[in-house]
């Protein structure tokens, strides 16, 4: 199964968090955010299909992630868990642990955001640019 959600860049888009990404519907963002790599997200965790969400919460669910901004791609690969809520109203984060919230869409991913290549980085600091979050689950 795959879903892609649009969202844009920020100018004080860092991308420097050691253990997370994360994707808003919110469209102003501060510094502190460093795992954040776009805002006016079209989708949040709520907001997911229910097809989809089961399967996230399937703990034998291998997850793809793709970071699309122009002709850059980042790939990150994690997990699903059972007990993921799906429930947040404007967020979506990807993490390296196994820690689970609301905002919580997968686990044990491979990467984060301070691994997102620096062109990328550069680029998503434009609010004109657009992005692309695309879900792959097997």
């Amino acid at each position: 199964m795959r879903f892609e959600i649009e969202f844009s860049g920020h100018e004080n888009i860092r991308s420097n968090h050691k253990k997370t990404i994360e994707i808003t519907k919110e469209s102003e963002l501060n510094v502190r955010g460093d795992c954040i790599v776009g805002v006016n997200a079209n989708y949040s965790c709520s907001d997911l299909p229910e097809n989809l969400k089961e399967k996230l919460q399937d703990p034998s669910s291998e997850i793809e992630f793709s970071i699309r901004v122009e002709d850059h791609e980042f790939v990150v690969k994690g997990k699903g868990h059972e007990d993921l809520i799906l429930s947040h109203p404007e967020d979506i984060v990807i993490r390296k642990s196994d820690f689970v919230c609301p905002r919580t869409l997968a686990v044990k991913c491979d990467k984060a955001s301070d691994l997102l290549p620096r062109e990328m980085v550069r680029l998503l600091q434009n609010p004109k640019t657009k992005g692309f979050f695309t879900i792959n689950v097997e």
